[in-house]
């Protein structure tokens, strides 16, 4: 499997990391998940809704409720436990992050055409030693690096279907963000139109 690691202000960008066969695989569980735990729009604490839908699987969930950014052990509308990650997906935090213990949580975002999510940090989890993994599957997008205060330079890249993204160390708490779903030209072979993204993380009790 090839394995051409990057590295852009700490962030690990494994390109190519997922076979397309296995960008398949990972999309077919991702509509399994989704059976189970509908995609819902989030209000954000602004009061605007986000561009893009979500869902987890897991122990816990990230929601937002009302303004409060949390995880959750039920799915916000229908109240239900959220479904076990599926193994296919915990194989790649096995095969990148170099973490002992299982992640709490796959976040599952959807991203259409002119979705983005604005620079933020990934900071609800109570413990940040371990690292976060993120896997992009479908339309590539424009992602955006910053560092752990607010402002001061930032530096993109595009990532495309396949590749998988580890945040730890020095880049565990900087800031990061889809400028946006580049979905121009015919439809891609693994999601047809639009972006997965699948966010791996540790929480903390």
């Amino acid at each position: 499997m090839p394995d051409p690691t990057e590295t852009i202000r700490g962030f690990e960008i494994h390109r190519g990391w997922l076979s397309p066969d296995a960008q398949l695989r990972l999309v077919d569980c991702c509509r399994k998940v989704i059976r189970r735990a509908p995609l819902v729009r989030p209000m954000t604490a602004w009061g605007k809704a986000m561009s893009v839908r979500m869902t987890s699987a897991g122990r816990v969930g990230w929601v937002i409720d009302k303004g409060r950014y949390r995880y959750a052990d039920r799915h916000p509308e229908t109240g239900a436990v959220w479904p076990p990650i599926p193994p296919e997906i915990l194989a790649v935090w096995r095969g990148v992050s170099g973490w002992l213990d299982p992640p709490d949580c796959c976040l599952i975002n959807w991203y259409e055409a002119g979705a983005k999510m604005g620079l933020h940090q990934d900071k609800d989890e109570g413990d940040f030693e371990p690292p976060v993994v993120s896997i992009s599957l479908g339309d590539p997008a424009r992602f955006r690096m910053g560092g752990v205060e607010r402002g001061g330079k930032t530096e993109s890249t595009i990532l495309h279907s396949g590749d998988v993204v580890v945040m730890g160390g020095a880049a565990r708490l900087a800031y990061h963000g889809i400028d946006r779903v580049m979905a121009e030209g015919l439809p891609n072979p693994v999601t047809g139109r639009g972006r997965l993204n699948l966010t791996l993380r540790v929480v903390s009790d």
